[in-house]
């Protein structure tokens, strides 16, 4: 669960600038889907854990895997998210490139975004 300050905006956020589709909302608690994967959002207050403004740091490194990498991305950045984290770039892995680059959302977390290239199985190095 990604912990927002405000549930409801945070969705919009993420249905616009990813995407998403709202599951369920239940007021201060959101269930969203990416290309079926789903996530939820939730807001802190009195539940023992923090926003990442409110803790300081990043408490959360979402990846997700998609056929578009780079147009993922830059939908996020036209939306409002910083891409200047990690831009999308090919990465050498054992099985060949792997393209994947980070954007942080609006609300402190970061995204990690690559194609589907890890999700096969691979033959061990070496």
């Amino acid at each position: 669960m990604l912990a927002v300050s405000d549930a409801d905006a945070a969705a919009r956020w993420y249905c616009e600038a990813l995407g998403a589709r709202v599951l369920w909302d239940l007021g201060g608690v959101v269930g969203l889907s990416i290309g079926g994967a789903p996530f939820f959002l939730g807001e802190p207050a009195s539940n023992g854990w923090a926003t990442p403004a409110d803790a300081g740091t990043r408490t959360v490194r979402v990846e997700v895997f998609v056929d578009d990498p780079d147009a993922f991305v830059a939908r996020a950045v036209a939306a409002g998210a910083d891409g200047t984290v990690d831009p999308v770039r090919d990465h050498q892995m054992p099985w060949g490139p792997h393209r994947q680059g980070a954007f942080d959302d609006p609300f402190g977390h970061k995204w990690l975004v690559g194609d589907r290239s890890p999700l096969a199985a691979h033959p061990a190095p070496g």
